[in-house]
């Protein structure tokens, strides 16, 4: 029993001697970059107009300040049925906690041969890391069409693989 106690005391007291070396620089801290390709529209938009379709966007950005985000996006979207658009976008992201749950704005255009459109974005997401610098990002987002509302506005879902370095 004695032999058990000791060894889990020695467990944790390496476990908590390691996170803290770990901390020594927060996650979200200024002048790091960031790097990050993802995959959305998963179909969640209500519009019976559209049909399946998929994006792939990379985005890239720099803490400018402790949990401050500015971002850059490229994207293209892909219709089974219908105009591919491509997407240039700048936003500003703000993580709520250290632990990774974030909030986000965007400004976007989209440029299609039938579509050119502004497309405001509001997001929210979490980034899970898997080691000090990759983490997987799930995220949830909404896009406001100015053009149209109806056809092109909806909600989706991002899964993001991204990259934290300085």
């Amino acid at each position: 029993m004695k032999k058990l106690l000791f060894t889990m005391l020695c467990g944790l007291m390496f476990s908590v001697a390691g996170q803290a070396q770990t901390q020594d620089r927060l996650p979200f801290a200024k002048d790091k970059y960031y790097a990050s390709a993802g995959l959305s529209n998963f179909d969640l938009n209500w519009s019976k107009n559209q049909s399946w379709h998929m994006d792939l966007n990379a985005k890239c950005g720099y803490l400018f300040e402790d949990d401050w985000m500015i971002t850059g996006t490229l994207g293209y979207d892909w219709h089974k049925v219908g105009d591919d658009t491509f997407t240039l976008g700048a936003g500003l992201r703000y993580y709520i906690e250290q632990n990774g749950l974030y909030l986000g704005a965007s400004a976007n255009y989209v440029n299609s041969p039938i579509r050119k459109d502004f497309v405001p974005s509001a997001q929210c997401g979490y980034a899970f890391f898997l080691n000090r610098t990759v983490t997987i990002e799930p995220e949830v987002y909404y896009n406001l069409s100015t053009k149209n509302v109806t056809e092109y506005s909806g909600f989706g879902i991002r899964l993001g693989l991204g990259i934290y370095f300085e």
